[in-house]
């Protein structure tokens, strides 16, 4: 399998991971991100979740690594999301704050009180960027995400619970956990922007999703 990289230098690797493919070798066996593109040394700086695509960064020391899991600490990684979602946002956009709390047996997430044990704060900030109707789904809706923490499942789970779940996730979508065929969850990571561990400027890397449903729904060049 190739994977496609965006960039690479001394510190870091940039990649296009593809969907339904691990970024880390997991209890699967199935070829994962870090296997695949074999080099000497790999940090796995952030994750995501197996059925999602998009640009991931890779340290490629143990510097970059400390230096980037530093930035990841502190908020400064910035990542970028677009989702298509069933349904439309009052609001063109806004914040969702969540406390979730995974649930490790099922390997899903909920949004749960503040106060309840295992709790964790998550926040996004979300924009409308189309909505289009479709005979089939109803109203679709393209999404830009930012994500300001980085909790299991945080996009999946916060934006079901606002009332937009997203096409295609068989978890947190009811229409799609009713259906019996796997589909492919329509949450793409889009851009991620860093401080680069040398040279300390910002460097900010993309990813387009592919050109298949329902992403074609949308004119995504120009969004």
């Amino acid at each position: 399998m190739d994977i496609k990289i965006i960039f690479e230098d001394k510190d870091i690797l940039v990649v296009e991971k593809p969907p339904k493919v691990p970024c880390q070798s997991d209890k699967t066996s199935d070829d994962d991100i870090m296997s695949i593109l074999n080099r000497p040394y790999l940090g796995l700086v952030h994750r995501l979740d197996r059925p999602v695509g998009g640009v991931m960064v890779y340290a490629k020391n143990e510097k970059t690594n400390s230096f980037l899991s530093k930035e990841v600490s502190a908020r400064r990684l910035y990542k970028e999301y677009l989702v298509v979602v069933c349904g439309k946002p009052k609001n063109n956009e806004g914040e969702l704050r969540d406390y979730l709390k995974k649930l490790r047996t099922i390997n899903m997430s909920k949004v749960v009180d503040k106060g309840a044990n295992g709790a964790k704060e998550a926040i996004l900030e979300y924009e409308v960027l189309e909505s289009k109707d479709t005979e089939e789904y109803g109203t679709l809706t393209l999404l830009k995400v930012i994500l300001k923490t980085g909790r299991h499942h945080q996009i999946r789970v916060q934006l079901s619970n606002a009332g937009f779940p997203i096409w295609g996730d068989n978890k947190y979508n009811k229409t799609f956990v009713k259906k019996k065929e796997w589909t492919q969850i329509s949450l793409w990571s889009y851009k991620i922007g860093f401080n680069h561990p040398t040279n300390k400027t910002n460097s900010t890397f993309i990813s387009l999703p592919y050109d298949e449903y329902p992403w074609d729904v949308f004119d995504i060049k120009n969004n």
